[in-house]
């Protein structure tokens, strides 16, 4: 169970996003389109972060990275390294289960254009970082993108200059967690081939090798 400090299902921080949603809600009556949780285990030893929920995926279901293109090649690389019981995330009310991983977002909400503005992350940077103080001593985070590498260095109460994000960088954070960065699985990025398949596996294969060899 998400404890409630790390996500607010009514949440109207931010009037712009509000009244996008509305918006949103009004055209497509079927979809979701409120705050978006995390989804996946409760105290998981990998916590992966995006950055907003897409139009006509999360907001249209409910469930982070699912019913997107981003959302094809991550969950079939979380069930290809043990994260999950399945490859594929069809919609809210299925059969998928992580496995000691959870996915959330920088941001909860729905921005226009797919671009949350500053303010809007910092007002939903108060859930990552409760979200984050839930996770165990030794946990691992992964970081899809630069927007939401940001969000974790300020949920965490560190300085953005001391962490630059780069694609495969590795983090030690003083809490004794560890931060990964991957550029985001984004449909662009993955048709430009600014992020392949094997790069994105490589991420997770360093993942993997990081939590199997703790202690």
């Amino acid at each position: 169970m998400i404890k409630p400090t790390v996500f607010d299902p009514d949440c109207h921080r931010c009037p712009r996003l509000s009244r996008f949603l509305r918006e949103v809600a009004a055209d497509y009556p079927h979809y979701h389109a409120r705050p978006v949780a995390p989804f996946g285990a409760a105290r998981p030893d990998l916590l992966i972060v995006g950055l907003a929920p897409g139009m006509h995926g999360a907001n249209a279901t409910g469930r982070p990275f699912t019913g997107d293109h981003a959302g094809i090649i991550l969950y079939q690389t979380l069930y290809q390294f043990g994260f999950s019981n399945q490859p594929q995330s069809l919609h809210a009310r299925d059969t998928l289960k992580l496995k000691n991983c959870r996915i959330t977002n920088a941001v909860k909400c729905l921005p226009p254009a797919n671009k949350p503005e500053g303010g809007e992350i910092s007002q939903c940077n108060v859930f990552l970082a409760a979200e984050i103080a839930t996770l165990p001593a030794a946990a691992s985070l992964l970081a899809l993108g630069n927007i939401a590498h940001a969000a974790v260095i300020k949920a965490c109460g560190l300085k953005l200059r001391d962490y630059k994000f780069a694609h495969g960088a590795v983090h030690e954070l003083p809490t004794g967690r560890t931060l990964f960065d991957s550029y985001h699985c984004s449909r662009y990025n993955t048709q430009t081939r600014r992020l392949t398949e094997e790069m994105f596996h490589d991420i997770f294969r360093t993942i993997r090798r990081h939590l199997d060899q703790r202690p």
